[in-house]
């Protein structure tokens, strides 16, 4: 065991990894603190489901060197992963036992003393208790979710990882989850989350953009957009679709995309922002307001910069 400081549960330096020859995680250094939930943001084939599993020791680095939980990720794997918790994409459990019956399975699975007691409490935990005995093949997405969540917290891992957990949940049971993950993290558990969501990144403490296997960003969600330096300005009006069409290109603007009734419009260059879009602020049917960028703002610039340079 290392002597990492107390409050940090991941540090890890310099992690890399390839698969058939190409990299898929580039010399990634980061820290996570204890109890905290921390969000990892990017496209489709990022890297950020080998990011997570080289973090917590699941999938050993081509590279590099850490700790997680005190354990180091290449010598110590088997002690790191009786300590995590892994909620995947898909529901994993058996659909045709029952919820009560699938929580017992995993109680003895972990050899817990009371298998029995153990699942009673995590069904009244998560507000399954009229369900207990439905089988878990018939409940909805959200219900699903939750015996899910229940499942891989019932052993008390210290560490959760989960893997775009709400896909295809309806927005009521993504609130419920998120209040269910925060209550854990304050009980002290430490989450690493992938999502694709924005209001899920911002109730995460700190987030990360991985973009095809390179850290570009992370920090707090005020720390990422400040950090981008983006210059935005909120544009509404007649015809912005044709306005977006004019605009796109244009020197300066790095990011322009419709919200609502609105458009977008981003730099990192402000003067030059400025001057293209110097034009347009003369026509009287567009109103055009200088605002703080969104973090979907900066999440959309960085995807099509990233994609530019992975191209």
């Amino acid at each position: 065991m290392t002597t990492s400081s107390p409050d940090i549960a991941i540090d890890v330096r310099g992690l890399s990894k390839s698969f058939e020859g190409r990299e898929v995680v580039h010399e990634l250094s980061m820290q996570v603190k204890r109890g905290s939930i921390y969000g990892f943001l990017g496209p489709n084939g990022s890297g950020k489901t080998t990011t997570i599993r080289m973090l917590c020791g699941l999938l050993t680095p081509d590279s590099g060197e850490g700790e997680c939980l005190g354990y180091d990720i290449r010598r110590d794997a088997d002690k790191i992963k009786r300590r995590v918790g892994y909620m995947t994409q898909r529901f994993s459990l058996y659909q045709d036992l029952s919820v009560r019956e699938n929580l017992e399975f995993v109680a003895r699975l972990y050899g817990m003393p009371d298998p029995t007691a153990a699942a009673r409490n995590m069904i009244e935990r998560l507000g399954l208790s009229g369900r207990d005995r439905q089988l878990a093949g018939e409940l909805s997405g959200g219900w699903k979710q939750r015996l899910a969540l229940g499942a891989c917290t019932l052993p008390s891992p210290q560490l959760l990882l989960l893997d775009e957990p709400t896909a295809g949940v309806d927005p009521k049971a993504r609130r419920d989850f998120w209040n269910e993950i925060h209550a854990l993290a304050a009980e002290g558990l430490t989450v690493l989350v992938s999502t694709h969501y924005m209001d899920e990144a911002e109730r995460c403490h700190e987030i990360a953009y991985i973009a095809y296997g390179h850290l570009l960003t992370h920090g707090t969600v005020e720390d990422v957009i400040a950090k981008s330096a983006l210059s935005t300005f909120t544009v509404t009006g007649d015809d912005v679709h044709s306005l977006q069409e004019r605009l796109t290109g244009k020197p300066g603007i790095d990011m322009i995309a419709p919200f609502g009734a609105s458009l977008h419009v981003s730099g990192r260059d402000r003067a030059a922002l400025e001057a293209s879009i110097a034009p347009w602020r003369e026509d009287k049917t567009l109103h055009w307001e200088a605002s703080e960028p969104s973090l979907e703002d900066v999440f959309i610039e960085l995807m099509t910069r990233s994609k530019d340079n992975f191209q």
